[in-house]
């Protein structure tokens, strides 16, 4: 009869070594006793012990401190090589894909001293992860493989029965045994216009079919308005993001190593394959992300998750909206390209229809008690 195994909550600390210090302490401590030892052997013959102790002892305690010090779940020997990595890096980047190109002459022999003066925050090249998006809504990351997005509806925990709790827990929990990749949950919180959903109702009240209906859709309308006045609206949304490499997928175990049937199998075959081509290993790729959203959906829909994936133009509004969130300009799958040329003002007829990633409907009972939408949920504030 099989027992039950406690696994911790962070799983991704690090396994200790000796005297519960992990290897990349014990790594630090090594290299700092190394060379302090070191330089006490080449210049104890000239320097007093003391004299080397009253500067050896601060270098000392200082890597204590970065090795055995953490802040907020992180080492300080990794915050010290952020912040070093941060200082190093350009302060100033733009969207640049085609690179910096040089200042003009006329502008730098105008400008000579305000341009030396203002040096350290010259521009550079916006490096980003995502380098585009297929037509299928793929978001292709270049050498690190490619990702699908897909969003999910919520599911009111708190007003569910033991029973019914304990019940979408194992189902959450068979979706989460059944990985074989890493997946990610992002939960992100944005502002939420009104603005489509107030002009419709006013829009739509007078062909509504009796004159309390109408006053009532106003009622609601005004209500809104005034609702999107008084306060900072907000409205989650819950992605669910897939992610695969162009090569071909190891064979794992049950803890989510490499197997070790692979090395039968590479004996067993007198010659190995030739490497694939990089459009078939993306082919491959997105067939296995197809694969993995399938799974998803079949999965998830037991608990009551609804699970969409995100096409092209819905792909390239969340990372646009992911990327400058406070725009002033509302994120539409409908806005143009940096590289698309605009040839006519037409506004497309449902350009004031909600995007997938906006909530659809809101009503004065969800907006009047955003509180009680449980853990997940997505009503208005």
């Amino acid at each position: 009869m099989t027992q039950p195994v406690r696994i911790p909550a962070d799983v991704d600390r690090e396994d200790t070594v000796l005297a519960n210090l992990t290897a990349r302490q014990l790594l630090i401590l090594m290299v700092a006793g190394i060379v302090l030892y070191g330089t006490w052997a080449a210049v104890r013959d000239v320097v007093p012990l003391a004299v080397f102790a009253l500067l050896a002892i601060p270098i000392a305690v200082a890597t204590v401190v970065l090795a055995l010090g953490r802040r907020d779940g992180i080492s300080l020997d990794r915050l010290a090589l952020a912040a070093v990595r941060q200082r190093m890096s350009p302060r100033y980047r733009v969207a640049a894909p085609e690179g910096i190109l040089p200042t003009p002459a006329w502008l730098a022999t105008r400008n000579v001293q305000d341009l030396n003066s203002k040096a350290d925050i010259a521009p550079a090249a916006l490096e980003l992860p995502a380098e585009g998006v297929t037509e299928t809504g793929v978001v292709d990351l270049g050498a690190d493989g490619i990702a699908a997005l897909a969003v999910c509806s919520t599911v009111n925990f708190s007003l569910r029965t033991p029973a019914e709790q304990e019940s979408l827990t194992a189902a959450f929990g068979r979706y989460l045994h059944s990985l074989t990749a890493p997946i990610q949950v992002l939960v992100r919180t944005e502002r939420l216009d009104l603005t489509g959903q107030i002009s419709e109702l006013r829009e739509q009240a007078p062909k509504l079919p009796h004159p309390a209906l109408e006053e009532a859709a106003r009622e609601h309308a005004d209500y809104l308005a005034q609702l999107s006045v008084q306060s900072d609206l907000l409205c989650r949304q819950v992605l669910l993001v897939l992610h695969e490499p162009l090569g071909a997928q190891r064979a794992v175990d049950g803890l989510g190593g490499a197997s070790p049937l692979i090395a039968l199998t590479r004996r067993t075959r007198p010659h190995d394959s030739p490497q694939l081509s990089v459009e078939a290993a993306r082919r491959a790729a997105e067939a296995r992300l197809v694969r993995r959203l399938g799974e998803a959906v079949d999965l998830l829909s037991p608990t009551g998750i609804v699970v969409t994936p995100l096409d092209a133009g819905q792909a390239t509004a969340v990372l646009a909206a992911a990327c400058n969130p406070d725009s002033l300009v509302p994120v539409s799958s409908h806005l143009a390209g940096a590289d698309e040329v605009i040839t006519t003002a037409s506004v497309p007829e449902d350009d004031t229809a909600p995007s997938s990633f906006e909530r659809p409907d809101v009503s004065a009972h969800e907006t009047g008690h955003s509180e009680d939408d449980g853990p997940g949920g997505r009503g208005a504030r």
